[in-house]
């Protein structure tokens, strides 16, 4: 149909990562098909509106891999690569969906550091161009096109010949997650896409539990913040503005993965956000039955924020004591992690208040903010501590 071939950036984002992948499995490496498929683009972008094409998927693998064997031409050892080169394939089909799903592990190859790595999977399998993923992370242009063409290079002559690491691929996708929305693009939104194609690509419960961990964080986004983008806590949030079908969405697939009894980090994270999502009041969530989904987090990871927010459940669930309790067992592994040390102080802070002693709580509150690196957090801890020393003045 005419309409589908319009080159609307929808479509061309669609594509992107495919095409790339065929022209990789036709012996490119992946510097060279990622520069191969932008100049198909661009030639695209000129052709379509007059001359669709009925196949956009194929017209654009076959410019792709013409643009790739003229580069090949040119170089002074064309001779020596082009043995490694095959002729140009027959007209046929373009490639599968096992291509794309062979991208997100190169692009997330574990030479790569964890920038490097997000920057290209926005590029290569999320479509974006390099000012919007720049303005994303709120860097300049050049930076971000240095960040990405040394990545390219990192990967150079690197084939898909071995099994990728999902959890790899997991991380880099959950860092994506975290940014959220800045400049034009919602990082968080391209998060769960990228997610939702992995996840109906490979057949692995742990891709569902952070599809559904996605899901059920995003479905609480419109309350997370105040009209000037105060951070609001989970227990103050207006629950009437949790989205419901993210929410039911996120749950039915969480569900799917448990029932396949190969329990992992992302599981056990979407299991403790649904059971905060399934709580009607802050006041009926089910903190002994989070305390236990913790527990396994911990098993499982062994992570000091895991720790920590297991803590902090226990205070909800046996009380205050018990909970500044399980934090001061804490303390001695802190230093080896120091971005916990400011939520560790808040964690005391509140719990410190809970225990009702406020003026502790308050100087508690203060120093976390000063330690906080970011800015929601800072302000919130600080309006904390300013609302305490305002009660006990009056």
């Amino acid at each position: 149909m005419a309409e589908a071939a319009v080159p609307d950036e929808v479509l061309l984002r669609a594509l992107i990562p495919q095409v790339i992948a065929v022209v990789v499995r036709r012996g490119a490496d992946f510097a060279a098909a990622e520069d191969a498929v932008q100049e198909a683009l661009v030639e695209a972008l000129r052709k379509w509106p007059e001359q669709p094409p009925r196949d956009p998927k194929a017209w654009l693998v076959t410019v792709a891999w013409r643009k790739f064997l003229d580069a090949v031409r040119a170089e002074d050892s064309r001779r020596q690569r082009e043995l490694r080169v095959r002729a140009e394939p027959a007209p046929g089909p373009a490639g599968s969906d096992d291509d794309t799903l062979q991208l997100y592990f190169l692009c997330a190859h574990p030479s790569l550091s964890a920038s490097s790595a997000v920057a290209l999977t926005l590029r290569a399998v999320g479509g974006l161009t390099t000012r919007q993923i720049a303005a994303a992370y709120l860097v300049g242009e050049a930076t971000m096109a240095q960040r990405i063409s040394r990545a390219k290079r990192l990967l150079a002559g690197r084939r898909f010949d071995s099994p990728g690491d999902v959890g790899t691929v997991l991380r880099v996708l959950y860092l994506v997650f975290n940014e959220g929305y800045s400049g034009d693009v919602d990082l968080a939104a391209e998060a769960i896409r990228l997610t939702r194609r992995l996840a109906a690509g490979i057949d692995h419960p742990e891709v569902s539990g952070l599809l559904a961990l996605m899901l059920l964080h995003a479905a609480r986004r419109a309350a997370r913040t105040g009209p000037r983008g105060a951070l609001i806590p989970l227990t103050e949030q207006d629950r009437g503005r949790w989205d419901t079908g993210l929410i039911a969405e996120g749950v039915e697939v969480l569900q799917r993965a448990l029932a396949r009894d190969r329990l992992g980090e992302y599981q056990a994270q979407a299991a403790i956000a649904a059971l905060h999502a399934d709580a009607r009041t802050a006041g009926e969530t089910d903190w002994p039955q989070i305390v236990e989904w913790y527990d396994e987090l911990v098993r499982l990871t062994g992570s000091p924020v895991a720790r920590l927010n297991r803590a902090v459940a226990v205070g909800e669930a046996d009380g205050p004591r018990a909970g500044l309790a399980a934090l001061a067992v804490l303390d001695p592994a802190l230093p080896r992690h120091t971005a916990a040390l400011p939520r560790h102080t808040a964690a005391v802070a509140y719990l410190t208040e809970r225990d009702g002693d406020p003026a502790a709580a308050a100087r508690l509150y203060a120093a976390a903010a000063r330690a906080a690196s970011n800015v929601q957090e800072r302000d919130h801890l600080t309006l904390q501590a300013a609302r305490l020393n305002a009660e006990l003045r009056g």
